[in-house]
C-alpha cells in the first residue's frame, strides 16, 4: 500500500476512533426526523388553491421545504468539512503528530492531498446522501420531486470540497480554533452575500446584486448552492416559477457556463496554496 493510501485509512480509523462519524450518524438522523415531521405536517396542512389561483400551492411547499434541507444539508456538511480539516497542519503540529508523517516518503505534499482527498470524499458523500434523503422525504411526503435531481446532488457536493480545501488552507496559517471559528463566519459571508443579491434584484439595486454575485463568486459554495436552487424548479413556470426562484436564504441562480470551470480551478487554486505554504513551513 503506497504511503498516500496509509494517509488515507489512518485518517478514517482517526476519525472512527474519536467517534466522529458515530456523532454525525446520530444528529443527522435527528434531523432528517424532524425534516420528516416538518414535511409531513406542511403538506397535510396545505389549503386547496382558490379558484383563479395561479400559484401551484404544492410546488411552492415542495420546493421551499428542500431548499430549506438543501441549505441544512450544505451547513451541515461545511461542519463536517471543518471538523476534518482544521487541525490537519497547524494543530497536528502543535500535537507533535504531524512529524513523524511527512518524512519521505510518503512527504509533505502526498500527505496533504491524501488528507484533502480523504475529507472531501467523506463530506462530498455526506452532502449527496443527505440531499437524496431529503428529497425522498419530500417526494414521499407530498408527492412533489424536483424537476432535476441529481444535479443539485453534485453541487452540493462540490460546494462541500470547495469547503473542505478553505479548511485545509486555513489550517496552514491558523490555529485549530480560529481556523474553524474562519470557516464558519466565511460560510456565513456567503450566505449574507446571497441575501444581498436577492434583495437588490428585488429593489433593483444595482450596488447589491453586484455585491452578492462578487461575493458568490469569491465563495463559490455559495455559488453552487444558487444554482442547486434553480435546477430544483429550473422547468417551473409562471407566478410559480417567479416565487420559487426566490429561493429560500438567497435566490436561486442559474450555474451558467464558466461555474463548473471556476470550481475547479478555484479549488486547485486553494489547494495549491496550502501545498505552497505547508512546503515552507517549519514544523
Amino acid at each position: 500500500m503506497t504511503g498516500v493510501g496509509v494517509i488515507v485509512i489512518a485518517t478514517v480509523r482517526e476519525c472512527t476512533r474519536r467517534r466522529v462519524f458515530v456523532v454525525i450518524v446520530v444528529l443527522t438522523a435527528l434531523f432528517l426526523a424532524l425534516y420528516t415531521l416538518g414535511t409531513v405536517t406542511a403538506f397535510d396542512h396545505l389549503g386547496k388553491p382558490a379558484p383563479g389561483d395561479n400559484v401551484d400551492v404544492t410546488v411552492l411547499a415542495g420546493a421551499t421545504l428542500l431548499g430549506l434541507a438543501m441549505f441544512a444539508t450544505l451547513f451541515l456538511s461545511t461542519v463536517v468539512a471543518v471538523f476534518l480539516t482544521f487541525n490537519v497542519l497547524r494543530g497536528d503540529a502543535e500535537q507533535g503528530l504531524l512529524q513523524p508523517m511527512v518524512v519521505r516518503p510518503p512527504g509533505r505534499i502526498a500527505f496533504l492531498g491524501a488528507r484533502f482527498g480523504a475529507a472531501a470524499a467523506v463530506s462530498a458523500a455526506y452532502a449527496a446522501a443527505v440531499y437524496a434523503a431529503a428529497v425522498v422525504i419530500t417526494g414521499l411526503a407530498g408527492g412533489w420531486w424536483p424537476d432535476e435531481a441529481l444535479l443539485p446532488a453534485i453541487e452540493l457536493a462540490a460546494a462541500a470540497v470547495i469547503v473542505t480545501a478553505i479548511s485545509l488552507a486555513g489550517s496552514v496559517y491558523l490555529s485549530t480554533i480560529a481556523n474553524g471559528i474562519a470557516v464558519l463566519m466565511l460560510f456565513g459571508a456567503g450566505l449574507v452575500g446571497g441575501l444581498l443579491a436577492q434583495i437588490g434584484d428585488a429593489i433593483h439595486s444595482d450596488t447589491l446584486s453586484t455585491i452578492g454575485t462578487i461575493t458568490s463568486w469569491a465563495l463559490p459554495f455559495e455559488a453552487l448552492y444558487q444554482a442547486a436552487l434553480h435546477a430544483l424548479t429550473g422547468e417551473t413556470s409562471g407566478i410559480t416559477g417567479v416565487i420559487v426562484h426566490l429561493g429560500p436564504l438567497g435566490g436561486a441562480q442559474p450555474a451558467g457556463p464558466l461555474l463548473a470551470l471556476w470550481v475547479l480551478g478555484y479549488t486547485a487554486l486553494v489547494v495549491c496554496l496550502a501545498g505552497a505554504a505547508f512546503t515552507r513551513r517549519d514544523l
